[in-house]
């Protein structure tokens, strides 16, 4: 029940052009592994990288983003070290393993067909 209060749905969430639960968590591996293959981040980083490539129809909160990067951690596609930012506080860094960056040339395969089928039947709509 956490996973579902878990991943808001964006500030304009209700009205047309927003994004349903059910695409958010089918984007939530996609996205992640695409954000760490421009390199290394942590949490609060890349949940604000989602929300600024979505335009904001994408917002997801730590109870959404921890448990996908925990997984892909476990999977062995990310792996993660503690570091000290600038700042003093301690940071959980991650970044693709060699199986992380063979996973995401899959997933974009799979959703780059998916998209092209729907193209199809959408044309220009």
């Amino acid at each position: 029940m956490a996973e579902k209060k878990a991943a808001k749905v964006g500030k304009k969430a209700g009205k047309k052009g927003a994004i349903s639960k059910d695409m958010v968590a089918a984007s939530a591996r996609p996205l992640v592994l695409s954000i760490l293959a421009r390199g290394e981040s942590y949490g609060y980083a890349v949940l604000q990288s989602v929300r600024v490539l979505s335009d904001g129809e994408i917002v997801w909160t730590d109870g959404m983003l921890y448990p996908v990067l925990h997984r892909l951690e476990r999977d062995g596609l990310v792996r993660s070290d503690w570091r000290q930012a600038e700042s003093g506080r301690r940071r959980k860094y991650y970044s693709l393993t060699p199986a992380g960056e063979r996973a995401l040339g899959e997933e974009k395969r799979q959703w780059l067909t998916v998209h092209a089928a729907l193209e199809r039947l959408w044309g220009d709509a």
